[in-house]
């Protein structure tokens, strides 16, 4: 089903908008950088040292990487990644409910029918994903978050692993870097939203110290989505001389939200707000509380090498009433090291990292009889402890002054152990011990070359390897289920960098996976089940243009290419791989008045209609959705803004559920907002 003649007329009229100023004029701006692009030389004057300085950073890699400064989106309403990653090519970031995202990069986790798997989630370079490779977006606060780096497929290999979907790194602030020595912020809007939050930054010598608190409150849009979240952090740093600190951050979460649920497509034509009966029935929820410390360290021990790393613990405590009551405590513990090394080789210059990865973690589950959230007789109960090492490195050789060789690769290995107890009188419950072991080594090279004025070329291959963590191992009577290991070769090219007031970031790559772990409901209230395909190809073009129009215009568009698909399958032929679009669109065209106010229309234009089964035989619309985001800085201490999402109250699917077919009374289809508008305001003082 293609999205309506209207809304492409709608958007031809936007996108038409968007360049209507910029075919208007000739004049050029002084040079900038869009939020997500990294470039070398001449950084943008309005980024603050500690964001420039990560664009530095990572452009030293010879692959596909952004930077997303907290700057891009503070004069916006911002609840989750989905809001932060918005202008990150390659990305795909749809909320399914409040603030469960489905985070893909190159297609990872496709096949996961929740939450989030073949991406690494870390803050401050230390994982919020659990040690069997379950990651969880919804414990990070966009509010602590300074600035947040996305290392695309392979080129996350300086965190250890080797995952097709590569790594996101959320910064939290310091009392160096924040920006304020105290900041409050008030939002919210429609649906009952409410949001609080009161941050302090001080330094003092040596000494500095970030700590902040949010409280957040809403109803919804649809029925069953009351939210209640709070979070708490801390960031105590003590510097000992030049490039020598040492770090404590502890955070805490209290995440309470109810779930809505996916609909029947003929739910969703007749009324998208409406919540999914057996939601409503049993009271759907998801509660979460955690706690988070990790100690770490950067430490410059001479002229040509530092030392980077910490340690790590997470505590998380979930009650989950849905079909059942899950209900899980876990604690996760690691260790993280780096070396990294500046110098020459054979008169060459030269640098190199290496690193090793170390974690831990169990996890206690039992599942109960809901009855409407309440714990009724026990349904199962089992102990899932998982272990896993990575030992990393990589160097590059400039064998010419603007020219690179690159070389690394990782070696790990992953351990799972799963013990289930017989409940007295509960069908399918037995007894067992079963653990597995998977080990693996992913090597990669590349080239980068440099131009004198920053631009880069960039190509790589690079092999990954993502082992299945619990969710996917289906445990039977007998052992696991016999799910391999995912691998994967990945070759991307690309290029980044500025001329005049242009700032592009574009990579073409392809992904040949073997054993890709696909993953489908087999029936209401039964848990998925997860297989290996034989092979499968991912392929696609992540773009980024900023176009600094006139010093007050800036257009700016990322476009990603996704195609996903079975390579010859036995069942599916070449079929289409369900859940991410083929072409996804986004532009903003934002005015900058040298009073101080703003004002920035934008569309996200998913325009093609996005796969629901493996079988090819249902699509959810595509869909365009446009919104409007305004403000203006008071005296520089006080900012106001209003946010307007989707003005022509579009009724979309946002996101959907997978399917081997999906039948008329599949609830597969989650539906995106409707019309809403917020405000903001934040003051310094």
């Amino acid at each position: 089903m293609s999205v309506s003649h209207g809304a492409r007329l709608r958007a031809l009229l936007l996108v038409g908008a968007f360049a209507t100023p910029a075919l208007a004029t000739e004049a050029r701006a002084p040079e900038t950088t869009v939020d997500s692009v990294i470039v070398t030389a001449r950084p943008d004057p309005e980024d603050p040292a500690v964001v420039a300085d990560a664009r530095r950073r990572l452009s030293e890699t010879p692959g596909a990487v952004s930077v997303i400064s907290s700057e891009s989106y503070e004069n916006r309403f911002a609840l989750a990644l989905d809001d932060i990653l918005r202008d990150a090519p390659g990305v795909y970031a749809q909320k399914k409910w409040g603030g469960d995202i489905r985070i893909s990069i190159r297609g990872s986790g496709i096949g996961n029918a929740n939450h989030n798997r073949g991406l690494l989630l870390a803050q401050d370079g230390l994982p919020l994903n659990e040690a069997d490779g379950y990651g969880d977006s919804q414990i990070a606060d966009p509010l602590t978050t300074r600035f947040t780096e996305v290392y695309r497929g392979g080129n996350a290999l300086r965190f250890g692993g080797a995952l097709l979907g590569g790594a996101i790194n959320m910064v939290t602030p310091t009392g160096r870097t924040a920006g304020f020595d105290n900041q409050l912020r008030i939002d919210g809007g429609a649906f009952g939203l409410l949001r609080e939050s009161l941050a302090i930054a001080r330094q003092s010598g040596d000494w500095d110290v970030y700590a902040g608190v949010t409280n957040q409150t809403g109803q919804g849009w649809r029925s069953q989505s009351q939210q209640n979240i709070q979070f708490v952090s801390l960031n105590l740093g003590r510097a000992f001389g030049d490039d020598r600190e040492v770090r404590l951050f502890l955070s805490g979460s209290n995440i309470n939200q109810e779930i809505p649920g996916a609909l029947t497509r003929a739910q969703f034509d007749a009324d998208p707000s409406q919540v999914a009966p057996g939601n409503y029935a049993l009271d759907y929820q998801r509660n979460a509380r955690g706690v988070r410390g990790s100690l770490r360290t950067r430490w410059r021990l001479n002229d040509s090498l530092v030392f980077e790393g910490g340690v790590y613990g997470l505590w998380k405590d979930l009650d989950h009433p849905i079909f059942q009551v899950i209900d899980q405590e876990s604690r996760n513990w690691g260790a993280f090291g780096r070396l990294d090394w500046e110098g020459a080789i054979g008169g060459m210059r030269a640098d190199a990292y290496g690193g090793l990865w170390l974690r831990k973690g169990d996890l206690d589950s039992n599942f109960y009889v809901n009855l409407a959230t309440a714990r009724g007789a026990p349904r199962s109960k089992t102990f899932q402890n998982a272990d896993a090492a990575d030992l990393f490195a990589e160097g590059r050789l400039f064998v010419t002054d603007s020219l690179a060789l690159v070389a690394g690769g990782t070696w790990g290995r992953a351990g799972r152990d799963y013990e289930s107890f017989a409940l007295p009188g509960v069908a399918g419950t037995f007894n067992l011990k079963a653990s597995k072991d998977y080990d693996w080594v992913a090597p990669r090279i590349g080239l980068l070359w440099e131009a004198s004025d920053g631009a880069q070329v960039f190509a790589n291959l690079t092999r990954s390897v993502e082992p299945p963590n619990f969710g996917s191992m289906s445990p039977t009577g007998t052992g696991f289920a016999p799910v391999e290991a995912q691998e994967a070769w990945t070759a991307e090219i690309g290029t980044r960098g500025r001329r005049g007031p242009f700032t592009w970031d574009v990579t073409l790559y392809r992904a040949e996976l073997e054993k890709e772990m696909l993953q489908y409901t087999v029936a209401a209230g039964i848990p998925a089940t997860t297989f290996n395909a034989d092979r499968t190809i991912h392929q696609g073009l992540e773009a980024a243009l900023d176009w600094q129009v006139t010093p007050q215009w800036r257009l700016r568009q990322t476009w990603t290419w996704s195609d996903f698909r079975f390579d010859g399958d036995v069942q599916y032929g070449d079929n289409r791989l369900p859940i991410v679009p083929e072409h996804f669109y986004r532009a903003e065209l934002r005015y900058q008045s040298p009073d101080g106010w703003f004002v920035a229309p934008s569309v996200e234009w998913s325009a093609s209609d996005i796969v629901v089964d493996y079988r090819n035989t249902t699509t959810a619309p595509s869909y365009a959705v446009f919104n409007l985001n305004a403000g203006w800085t008071v005296k520089g201490d006080v900012a106001v803004f209003l946010d307007v999402r989707n003005l022509t109250d579009e009724a979309y699917v946002s996101n959907v559920q997978a399917a081997i077919l999906a039948a008329p009374a599949t609830a597969a289809y989650w539906p995106g907002d409707g019309r809403s508008v917020f405000a903001g305001l934040t003051v310094a003082f």
